[in-house]
């Protein structure tokens, strides 16, 4: 069986995403790829075929970052939808997020995260991100206790 395609896809695309805190301070990372190349976001990416959301989750914060996570709480999700001009669904994903406690390992750049960054509050305000990332990071401080 082909591999869902997220171009142009024949149903959503599930994804999953982290906020991860380490030392009071938010891991972001700057997107490589389309859709929303340049923005910053959660660290994430999409579940595999018979893989759990916590899988998905802790692989995809290692390939993306080089990060080992602790999933702690599910904080909401996002749902990315792209038309094209004909109005077409170009691209749909919803986007599974957690609160997740850092582990292990420096923070990286990768193809899909050409750079990634320790934030506090006013470093993340000062960055163009994806929707809904300062709401989310700030209900992912509170369910792990973090004053954000």
């Amino acid at each position: 069986m082909d591999p869902v395609s997220r171009h142009y896809p024949a149903a959503p695309v599930l994804g999953a995403s982290a906020a991860i805190f380490h030392g009071g301070r938010l891991l972001v990372a700057r997107r490589g790829f389309q859709p929303m190349a340049g923005l910053w976001s959660l660290p994430g990416g999409g579940v595999e075929l018979g893989e759990t959301l916590m899988e998905a989750l802790c692989r995809e914060v290692r390939e993306e970052v080089g990060c080992e996570v602790r999933p702690a709480a599910f904080i909401g999700h996002a749902e990315i939808i792209h038309r094209d001009d004909d109005g077409r669904v170009a691209r749909h994903m919803v986007v599974a997020c957690f609160a997740a406690e850092w582990l292990a390992g420096e923070p990286a750049p990768s193809a899909e995260a050409p750079d990634v960054a320790w934030v506090d509050r006013a470093a993340l305000a000062a960055r163009p991100t994806t929707d809904r990332l300062p709401e989310l990071a700030a209900a992912a401080a509170a369910s792990l206790g973090i004053a954000w």
